[in-house]
């Protein structure tokens, strides 16, 4: 949670239609200009009015000026008294005052009509500073307006602008953050379109009062009863031992039937089964179809806690992911996984690596030992699809909301990689581990990290069947290069949103 928020006031604390749209009926009335629908009146609502008056009625500066004369000659006496605090706003700021944090109004209106109207609603004192427009037409943009409120804010002390939100309504409110140096948060409910906020590049939207509140109070409200020490290692323990022990059960459980029905076929017995000098044992085909068995029960042990979490994580999502990322983002964390999967892969067999550990060795022999369906059923859609549900749907949520962002993704990963059991395995599946949970952080949606999974697992299961691995895997200049592509992909993803790793 941010220590220092600014609000704009129109359309974000207060819904000042009526008043601004009237003001501006009389002062256009005063150069016989008709105008009976308020509705259309309303892009006056948030920008300066000399601009206002040039760009929706084509009247020249002076002209301009004339008519913002006329507008707070009715303004100053009634107009600012027609609105009405939206409902939910003082809950809010209250809310905030509580935590801490310190409140600054950043408003294109006139600070002494800002004043009289705080003072009018009595939210004066919920604000540290209150910065406006001059009557006299100076500090009228909004990069000036936020500038003297970030002064006034931090009392003459450096200025964290990491520490601060910028929350209003309009396309001005986000540009003027983004002038300073400062988050923008945008809310729909006011008069701005969608569209405007999203053609600004808003930092965040939020659609309503409540969902405000929950976006900057957010880190509290996951707070609220964060388990113990003992209670964290319980809840990441059981539901590791939940999934391997089901999958280990179901794995069990499978080879015993399958070894049976091998002993009863001599059709399958070729298939399932092979005879050794202890007697028959299942053979690699046989081996992959019990862990198929064992894949599956895991899932459905899971599911029912991986869908609980996702859910909940989800609802923190819906508040930081409302714009629509374009699709050539989807596209490039897709292929920065694929060259970071053949450049890691290559780096491991060119450095001989990948030869250092025996148990994994003996994993790769028995995955690649067995036929391609029943490979690729197994270690390329069943393996990385129950390997999400548990560690990016679960773990990662749970590590998020009890530790924070970049602590989840650091913990999460390591416990992807230290479950496999081998140190190569392990390595990769700390770094893969670490991007899949970025991604997922990234894209606001679970459905990324599976397809990634299933793309890498897929891929790299193909490569080794095609014979594929010493052509890409066996080139110093092919391994450097895909290596670069795919770490500058990556990185540029990670600069892309490097708010997310601060939160």
């Amino acid at each position: 949670m941010k220590k220092y928020v600014l609000f704009d006031l129109d359309g974000t604390l207060t819904d000042p239609k009526l008043g601004i749209t009237t003001c501006v009926q009389y002062a256009l009335e005063a150069f016989g200009i008709q105008e009976p629908d308020l509705d259309k009146l309303e892009p006056f609502i948030g920008p300066p009015l000399t601009d206002s008056f040039m760009e929706f009625y084509g009247m020249d500066l002076e002209t301009a000026k004339k008519a913002v004369e006329k507008y707070r000659e009715r303004f100053s006496t009634v107009g600012l008294y027609e609105n009405e605090v939206y409902p939910g706003i003082p809950h809010l700021l209250a809310a905030l005052k509580v935590k801490g944090v310190k409140l600054a109004i950043a408003s294109s209106k006139p600070t002494v009509f800002v004043k009289k109207i705080l003072d009018h609603f009595g939210l004066t004192g919920y604000f540290d500073a209150i910065v406006g427009s001059e009557l006299d037409g100076t500090r009228v943009e909004k990069k000036e307006v936020v500038e003297e409120a970030l002064r006034q804010l931090f009392g003459g002390r450096t200025v964290q602008k990491e520490q601060v939100y910028m929350v209003g309504d309009r396309k001005f409110d986000v540009e003027g953050a983004r002038e300073q140096g400062v988050e923008s948060v945008a809310v729909a409910y006011g008069y701005g379109s969608l569209e405007e906020l999203m053609e600004a590049h808003a930092d965040y939207i939020v659609c309503s009062v409540p969902e405000l509140e929950e976006f900057l109070l957010r880190s509290d409200t996951d707070e609220v009863k964060l388990p113990t020490l003992n209670q964290r290692i319980w809840t990441i323990v059981s539901n590791c031992l939940l999934f391997y022990g089901a999958k280990l059960a179901g794995t069990f459980v499978a080879g015993v039937v399958l070894l049976s029905f091998a002993n009863a076929s001599d059709s399958l017995a070729g298939y399932l089964s092979e005879a050794t000098e202890n007697g028959l044992v299942l053979s690699a085909n046989g081996s992959t179809w019990a862990t198929v068995f064992g894949y599956v029960l895991a899932m459905v042990f899971i599911f029912k806690t991986f869908r609980y979490s996702v859910r909940k994580t989800a609802r923190i999502h819906c508040l930081t992911h409302l714009i629509p990322l374009p699709i050539w983002q989807y596209l490039m964390a897709f292929l920065g996984i694929v060259t970071l999967e053949i450049g890691v892969n290559g780096l491991f067999s060119l450095t001989g690596f990948g030869k250092l550990s025996g148990s994994y060795q003996e994993t790769s022999a028995l995955q690649y030992g067995c036929g391609p369906i029943v490979g690729l059923l197994c270690y390329g859609l069943l393996a990385p699809i129950a390997e999400e549900l548990l560690f990016r749907g679960i773990l990662y949520g749970y590590c998020r909301k009890c530790l924070g962002i970049l602590q989840g993704m650091l913990l999460s990963a390591v416990l992807f990689g230290a479950l496999h059991m081998n140190m190569v395995q392990s390595l990769y599946g700390f770094l893969f581990g670490f991007l899949f949970a970025y991604l997922y952080e990234y894209f606001g949606a679970v459905w990324v990290p599976i397809a990634l999974h299933i793309l890498h697992n897929l891929l790299a299961y193909l490569f080794t069947l095609l014979g594929w691995n010493q052509l890409l895997f066996g080139n110093w200049l092919i391994c450097l290069v895909v290596l670069v592509l795919g770490s500058s992909m990556m990185a540029y993803l990670l600069y892309k949103k490097k708010r997310l790793l601060a939160l």
